[in-house]
């Protein structure tokens, strides 16, 4: 079956059903569900559907600009490209912390196989990695239900009695000049906390949050180790960077 008859079967189910599970498409198509997987990324980025951790929902679902799902679906080939690299630096035995970031979480399908432990403080990780060879370990406090995450004292305490291997991030910014920033107060503790208990901190950050500054600065640079982005990074942009002191993949 060739894409164009999948997209359609695709866009039918996902306005019929509303929403759509990557694993109910790959049985209905007879194909795989990494084939669906990019399927659905495609067809997010022509802005037909909207990205979900287990699957899509229909646009007109997701009107809010700041629900995990439309998050998820932005620059998403760009975020897998990243959440695939990230991958590649666990190994088995690791016990490492993935925060609540659309990023972050496209991390889950390549970590699915194994025998590590993660620490997190998102809903959807959760969900995703839910059972799978990972043991999952969530921070406990006030949840947001729009970024389907836990934050507050408690979860920042809950964080604070672990040590992890690896603590994989994202920030809505980061500059020379300025260092990471947030939008908000509330994601910028988590972060903190989780680079605290970490031995290794990667950010992971697609090339359009480059020398951007938001509303919260909230780290200097020497926070992270390693920036992890996508090939459409200016070199000079990153050039700069590993003079600041930092790791570079893309």
């Amino acid at each position: 079956m060739n894409f164009q008859i999948r997209k359609q079967i695709i866009l039918s189910a996902v306005e019929l059903e509303g929403s759509v599970e990557v694993k109910e498409l790959a049985e209905k198509l007879q194909t795989s569900e990494i084939t669906v997987r990019r399927d659905l990324a495609v067809l997010a980025e022509k802005g037909l559907l909207f990205r979900t951790h287990g699957g899509a929902v229909k646009v007109s679902l997701a009107k809010d600009p700041v629900t995990f799902a439309n998050k998820a679906a932005t620059n998403y080939a760009s975020k897998e490209h990243i959440a695939q690299l990230a991958s590649q630096q666990i190994v088995e035995g690791d016990t490492v912390f993935i925060d609540c970031g659309s990023t972050t979480f496209l991390m889950c399908q390549f970590i699915r196989h194994l025998s590590i432990k993660v620490v997190t403080n998102s809903l959807p990780v959760v969900n995703e990695l839910m059972g799978s060879s990972v043991q999952v370990n969530i921070a406990g406090g006030e949840l947001d239900a729009k970024r389907q995450a836990i934050h507050g004292v408690m979860a920042i305490e809950h964080l604070k009695r672990y040590k992890v291997d690896k603590a994989f991030i994202g920030v809505d910014g980061i500059s020379l000049k300025y260092g990471l920033s947030a939008n908000g107060e509330k994601e910028a503790s988590i972060t903190l906390a989780a680079a605290s208990i970490a031995k290794h901190v990667y950010l992971l950050c697609d090339s359009s949050k480059l020398e951007k500054e938001k509303y919260f600065r909230f780290a200097p640079l020497s926070l992270i180790h390693t920036l992890i982005t996508d090939q459409q990074a200016p070199q000079e942009v990153l050039q700069a960077y590993k003079q600041a002191g930092l790791q570079i993949l893309s």
